[in-house]
């Protein structure tokens, strides 16, 4: 199997994992809501949506149109990497269970999960979601797609953590 064509297949299984963290995080989103949980950071969510769906596009678009950096041991390197991404996010996933969402959610008078691997990060899903940023596109060699999404992710989390952290902060208190 050529390296692009790897690339394209894990791109598109990608695209296909993000489709499925969507249908998840409605699912979860109307349990939240049902029981009592109050929504934060709806302002920038649209703008995260923005800038996962252009990673995905501009990642291949580079490969289509631009000379890459593509060899067998960059690939491999960079696909285990991102496959390891990929069970960070999934253990983030299965730790915080139907509390678990793209969106920034919380439901009052439940403690922060700090099980799996909250027990040692604060935000362990934007560690995966940074590792896969450089990790994912780098498959193919198109550094452009990692230095574009790495910057635009650096200043969107920027954002998303300390929305995040103040929203958890209502639990402490409650």
């Amino acid at each position: 199997m050529s390296i692009t064509l790897l690339f394209y297949i894990v791109v598109g299984l990608t695209a296909l994992e993000r489709l499925a963290e969507l249908v998840i995080g409605t699912q979860n989103r109307k349990w939240s809501m049902a029981k009592g949980g109050r929504e934060y950071g709806q302002e920038h969510w649209p703008s995260m949506v923005v800038l996962h769906t252009l990673f995905l596009v501009l990642m291949v678009l580079e490969v289509l149109a631009l000379p890459t950096l593509s060899s067998v041991l960059l690939t491999a390197f960079m696909f285990t990497v991102a496959v390891l991404a990929q069970g960070l996010r999934w253990w983030c996933i299965h730790s915080l269970g139907r509390r678990w969402n793209p969106r920034i959610i919380v439901i009052p008078g439940l403690s922060p999960v700090s099980d799996g691997p909250y027990r040692w990060f604060k935000h362990p899903n934007y560690i995966a979601v940074v590792i896969e940023g450089i990790a994912l596109p780098m498959i193919h060699g198109a550094w452009r797609t990692a230095l574009f999404f790495s910057l635009c992710n650096a200043l969107l989390l920027r954002v998303r953590i300390r929305c995040e952290n103040q929203a958890l902060k209502t639990l402490e208190s409650s």
